[in-house]
């Protein structure tokens, strides 16, 4: 009795959901995987960007992975992108100096071209230099910079794991993560992708470590409750501008409200 009415307690919550928006999550995600990996493989960047975040991790909840959800998924994701072992420990170690830089996060919102909103997530020791450069990308591109909460209110924080589906039963897992803030479940390929709120990811990421569950990535994604549908030359603009924003140095991610449903 208790499964049954567990189960239905999640069906009604999966209901209240945006499902349209749920899916496009899903496919922003894999493309923002692919194109991230695809973009991340020729640069020489990339190390200095996860060591950033790594900084900010321990800056924010110190410098123990076990006591730091944000660090642990950093080290993760640092792992993906082949980044040595010694790197990882030398960015943990000069977050902790007296000599470490002191990083902000700043959030830019704008207009790219043909009206689709942009949240530009950037990690900085000069928000002079990064406010002018992400003000410059908007400018050449056709759009423009805009004022705090102009466009975040368009956009939910979520969390997305992605772990090997290898013997795993989706149902099964399912109702084993109800309790931990899952939002949705699905496979992709030899994947399984796991959707949380924001504020459940340390809960969630326990779970799945409890659970000696093999975490591929995690990451935090801001998901378009508007979304805008574009033809090809306009995806082109946006995708050339996105290209732009992050290969500079200071930015993080950029999150948009073109339509990835198709």
């Amino acid at each position: 009795m208790w499964q049954s009415e567990k189960i239905n307690t999640f069906a009604e919550r999966k209901k209240s959901v945006a499902k349209k928006n749920l899916t496009i999550m899903g496919r922003a995600f894999e493309y923002r995987k692919a194109t991230k990996m695809k973009r991340w493989a020729g640069m020489a960047r990339t190390f200095t960007k996860i060591g950033k975040e790594i900084a900010i991790a321990v800056k924010e909840s110190g410098p123990d992975p076990n006591n730091n959800p944000r660090l642990r998924a950093a080290i993760q994701n640092s792992k993906q992108a082949n980044m040595p072992k010694a790197n990882i420990e030398n960015a943990i170690k000069r977050a902790t100096s007296k000599d470490s830089e002191n990083y902000s996060e700043v959030v830019y919102e704008g207009y790219g071209p043909h009206g689709v909103a942009f949240l530009v997530e950037t990690t900085t020791d000069n928000p002079t230099r990064t406010v002018a450069n992400v003000r410059l990308y908007f400018n050449r591109a056709g759009g423009s910079l805009g004022t705090n909460g102009s466009v975040e209110f368009m956009f939910v924080r979520k969390a997305v794991f992605r772990i090997k589906s290898e013997g795993m039963n989706l149902e099964d897992l399912e109702l084993e993560l109800i309790d931990f803030g899952l939002d949705e479940l699905r496979q992709e390929e030899e994947e399984i992708l796991i959707l949380t709120a924001f504020t459940d990811f340390g809960m969630m990421q326990k779970a799945l470590d409890e659970k000696g569950l093999d975490v591929l990535s995690m990451e935090f994604q801001r998901v378009p409750n508007i979304t805008k549908k574009l033809n090809d030359d306009e995806v082109e603009d946006l995708i050339k501008l996105i290209d732009r924003m992050e290969d500079d140095e200071d930015v993080q991610n950029v999150f948009t409200t073109m339509d990835m449903s198709e």
